[in-house]
């Protein structure tokens, strides 16, 4: 069972693609895996055969449970062997744990919820949460799902048919009942709120040179790629930079320390539409060029907004940048995305008048100006440390010969 999300404990198989016996390919569709949180596929990590499955649809396990035995073609030595004798004898074969390099996620309180539905058929988390939250009787809930079996979507469909009654009562106001994602989001934002101690701090940075790559390069990154090249992709580049230099912002708060990352995997948070917020994470993004990083953001953001993030894509983040600039905000104080430290907020560019100082002396000229406001845990650095990061970012977005960085 992958782990689908942070805090998600466990998931619900809610159907198979594959029977015993049948042959698979890597990227092949393998199971169907519903948790409280999304409903996604999955393929087979190998080409093999599916020897036995040790979970099936409707049963619901924790994380890290074998769910299938596949024989791999290109499987060899005394481990594979010992797996293969462990399965024939009707048991998984042993998984190695890893050692634990993360924070531990704090646990959401899910309402009680009956287990199975009228027919005796299991409920998947996301049903049972669902059914707790609203307060409904599973047995006047039609499934559609094999066997009769209540699904997500049914639940869904049930609250929209007295949602529209209850509009015909209600005429002087509209109800508007929170969608699951939006819950989640409320639950874990409150949560951060009461867990970290908040601290805002902004710099002003002259967008100049980024806006002079931009001008040179938009068109043609227009036309071969078919995205349009912004600012953001620079301002990743920056924090990449900037991090390794003050790595106990790229960290969690575990317990009464603080867990320092190496690799620099920035949360990106991506808008749904208005229907949510989804925080997709770049890996590895220090290794990464701006034409990179553009085309990185542009496949993640495509990817969450139709439904096709993958589990991988949303582990591992060590630092969040949510990007509010489209809409031409000033100032915007994020939450931070527990159990990272600090989270940076890229609002609006405008043209201002903007002090100039060199070797000419002082003058005023129009510059493209944008404000970088990050939240930080007063528990994990003080405002120097943050501050001095802040500067640091605005020096390299400033500074930086940002064609260069397209180049060769």
């Amino acid at each position: 069972m992958p782990q689908l999300g942070e805090t998600v404990e466990e998931g619900t198989v809610a159907a198979w693609h594959k029977k015993e016996g049948d042959r698979v390919a890597v990227d092949e569709l393998l199971v169907e895996i519903e948790t409280d949180k999304v409903a996604t596929e999955v393929p087979s990590l190998v080409v093999g055969t599916l020897r036995k499955i040790l979970v099936g649809a409707g049963e619901t396990v924790k994380v890290g449970t074998i769910l299938a035995i596949i024989d791999s073609d290109d499987r060899a030595g005394a481990p594979a062997s010992a797996g293969k004798q462990a399965a024939s004898a009707g048991n998984p074969p042993p998984v190695q744990a890893k050692p634990a390099t993360r924070a531990a996620p704090l646990e959401v309180a899910t309402p009680v919820a009956p287990s199975r539905d009228g027919h005796g058929a299991p409920l998947s988390p996301a049903v049972r949460r669902l059914v707790a939250e609203n307060g409904l009787d599973i047995a006047q809930i039609r499934g559609t799902g094999r066997g009769g079996r209540v699904k997500r979507d049914d639940i869904l469909s049930h609250l929209q048919d007295h949602q529209a009654v209850a509009a015909t009562v209600h005429r002087a106001a509209e109800i508007v009942p929170f969608s699951t994602m939006r819950k989640r989001i409320a639950e874990h934002m409150v949560r951060s709120k009461a867990t970290s101690a908040h601290v805002l701090q902004a710099v002003e940075v002259d967008f100049s040179g980024v806006e002079t790559a931009r001008g040179a390069l938009k068109d043609a990154w227009k036309k071969r790629e078919g995205t349009s090249l912004t600012f953001l992709p620079f301002i990743v580049r920056a924090v990449a930079l900037a991090l390794p230099e003050f790595p106990h912002l790229n960290a969690h708060v575990t317990g009464d320390s603080l867990t320092v990352y190496k690799a620099i995997n920035l949360s990106l948070a991506v808008d749904l539409d208005g229907g949510g917020v989804v925080a997709p994470v770049i890996k590895n993004a220090a290794a990464l060029r701006v034409p990179e990083i553009a085309l990185v953001i542009a496949r993640i953001a495509e990817r969450a907004r139709t439904n096709a993030l993958k589990p991988d894509d949303m582990t591992e983040g060590t630092y969040s940048i949510t990007n509010n600039g489209s809409f031409g905000t000033f100032i915007t104080a994020p939450v931070i995305n527990q159990p990272q430290v600090a989270i940076l907020s890229v609002d609006g560019v405008h043209r201002r008048p903007w002090v100039v100082t060199d070797g000419k002396g002082e003058r005023i000229e129009i510059r493209p100006v944008g404000v970088l406001a990050q939240s930080f845990d007063h528990r994990a650095v003080d405002g120097a440390y943050s501050g001095a990061y802040l500067r640091r970012v605005k020096q390299i977005l400033e500074s930086r010969e940002w064609i260069g960085e397209f180049l060769g």
